[in-house]
């Protein structure tokens, strides 16, 4: 029972049978409804822009046991609010509260968190228009805006 068709006029039947089952494959349903593009803060983008709203300090999972340097930030394109995490050491310190900020990806496994930081999918890599890691490497100086 439940055979694929085999006949000679088989073929129509055959192209509709996988049609409809690759609505049971996850990753299919998730392409075609674009529902990534819908729940991404970011809208599909590979970077965005915000405004810092608030710093913040996460714990990391266990084993680990630090404070995670973290940014609150509120985009500029949909006015949605995201955790970025801030890379490096003392780099907290370039960014103040309502400063411009680049946020992206932070490179975890389909689009999840990454390492020890809980629920932060985001990193920052720029400060008011110029590179946070040049700033924590003392290449640069942090602009007056």
């Amino acid at each position: 029972m439940g055979n694929k068709p085999r006949g000679l006029g088989a073929g129509n039947k055959l192209k509709h049978r996988r049609k409809m089952f690759r609505w049971n494959n996850k990753n299919f349903v998730k392409r075609a409804l674009n529902l990534k593009e819908k729940s991404d803060p970011l809208g599909g983008a590979a970077q965005a822009k915000g405004i810092v709203l608030e710093k913040r300090q996460l714990e990391a999972k266990q084993p680990n046991s630090a404070m995670r340097k973290c940014v609150f930030v509120q985009l500029t394109k949909n006015g949605r609010q995201v955790t970025a995490f801030v890379p490096g050491y003392n780099a907290i310190k370039f960014i103040d509260e309502h400063d411009e900020v680049i946020v992206e990806s932070i490179g975890g496994s389909r689009g999840k968190s990454k390492g020890d930081i809980p629920g932060v999918r985001w990193k920052v890599i720029k400060v008011n228009d110029q590179s946070l890691n040049a700033l924590v490497r003392g290449k640069i100086e942090k602009g007056r805006r």
